[in-house]
């Protein structure tokens, strides 16, 4: 039995369709919103009875990260918890690449903190590592064409979601060829935000143009936008440029087109769409 949670998203629910000939169950929050046609179990990740009964009888399990939130570490753990109390055998986990306790890019160390709990599980194990998402990225503009941000003349080496799916279907489809394997899923190019602007802007047929911003003006300026955004939010969002910046999101890997037989899909290809 192979269960998948997120599939109410991108990614989940790109992975729910590709596999449906295998009549994936479907964790979800909320089953009024998950794609029809398959079995799907309530429960959320903070909830460790509702996730221990949705798991019962699930041998493999696709687990999407949890929504970014000042629980998110604790929001993981019990869900682990839950998944190996339930008798889950291996996870297959939506990481992010160079996942560390101190990396530049604050999220990344929740990343790190579940790798860390699913090892300690005692489960196998699969990690994607993927990069920021593409499709994210080409949006970070604002209403008038602007990228802001301190990330210098940096390099990402973003991939698609797609990508990102097509990964973990042939993963899912095969997991014990992928157990104790992590994989570092990156596009076929790192480009700067300048390039990433006018990429962009050439597609969508408009003007658009990165500005540089000091560590503290990125942070005065989504305090004025977000006033009431909290400083861990704030920190996500300022260091996903420094990160950018300090070049720890540069690096191109191999395991896209490695695992899933296909080169990865560039900025245009998924502007495209």
């Amino acid at each position: 039995m192979l269960a998948v949670t997120g599939a109410t998203g991108h990614v989940g629910g790109l992975v729910a369709r590709q596999l449906a000939d295998q009549s994936p169950r479907l964790l979800v929050r909320d089953p009024s919103r998950a794609p029809t046609g398959f079995s799907t179990r309530p429960c959320s990740y903070d909830d460790f009875p509702a996730s221990v009964s949705a798991l019962r009888g699930v041998s493999v399990l696709f687990m999407v990260s949890a929504a970014e939130s000042a629980n998110r570490r604790l929001e993981h753990r019990t869900f682990v918890r839950a998944a190996a109390e339930a008798g889950v055998g291996h996870v297959v986990y939506t990481s992010f690449l160079g996942a560390a306790p101190n990396a530049g890019f604050a999220l990344a160390r929740d990343h790190f903190d579940c790798e860390l709990a699913i090892r300690d599980s005692g489960m196998a194990f699969t990690f994607l590592r993927d990069n920021f998402y593409l499709d994210v990225l080409a949006r970070y503009c604002d209403a008038s064409g602007l990228y802001r941000g301190p990330a210098g003349s940096g390099r990402v080496s973003g991939v698609a979601r797609a990508d990102v799916a097509d990964v973990a279907v042939a993963v899912l489809r095969a997991p014990d060829r992928h157990a104790e394997s992590s994989y570092d899923l990156t596009g076929v190019e790192a480009l700067t935000f300048t390039e990433i602007a006018a990429r962009t802007g050439a597609v969508l047929g408009r003007s658009m143009s990165y500005v540089e911003e000091t560590v503290e003006e990125a942070y005065a300026s989504r305090r004025a936008s977000y006033p009431d955004a909290p400083d861990w939010q704030l920190d996500a969002w300022v260091s996903t440029y420094t990160a950018i910046r300090d070049g720890e999101l540069e690096a191109i890997s191999p395991d896209v087109e490695r695992v899933s037989g296909h080169p990865p899909r560039r900025l245009e290809d998924v502007l495209s769409r």
